[in-house]
């Protein structure tokens, strides 16, 4: 009866070791199948968190360029402001020379013409003159 009773107990813990050892495949097998999709979601959000930062980087980067676009455009329209008062500025002086020196050419053309008038008027009187004693 005890040879039957060791005999049952040994089937047991064959029995009992087979189903642990089942019971461990089964959980190594659960926790595989855990870990693999662990690893998916982490990869899943590792991949949409690097999209995200390359989205917020391009975005970042687009509103550089557009800031840096809007301050060169800025920079361009004050030089161009700049070149626009300068070449006004140049104009009016030159212009103002330009009178000046047509002013002081008008005044020499007009002493000289009355240097002439002077002159003629002299030479007429002179001729008035003679010909009233030839006369």
């Amino acid at each position: 009866h005890e040879r039957e009773h060791d005999r049952e107990i040994s089937e047991l813990i064959t029995k009992h070791e087979e189903e642990m050892e089942k019971l461990r495949a089964e959980l190594n097998k659960e926790q595989q199948h855990l870990l693999d999709e662990l690893r998916q979601q982490m990869a899943a959000t590792h991949k949409a968190e690097i999209e995200q930062a390359q989205l917020q980087s391009q975005t970042l980067h687009s509103l550089e360029l557009e800031a840096l676009r809007l301050s060169l455009n800025n920079m361009h329209t004050s030089q161009l402001e700049l070149t626009q008062s300068n070449l006004r500025k140049e104009k009016e002086t030159a212009l103002v020379e330009l009178r000046e020196m047509l002013n002081d050419k008008r005044a020499q053309e007009v002493a000289i013409l009355q240097s002439r008038h002077q002159l003629e008027w002299e030479k007429i009187k002179e001729q008035c003159l003679k010909e009233k004693e030839d006369l």
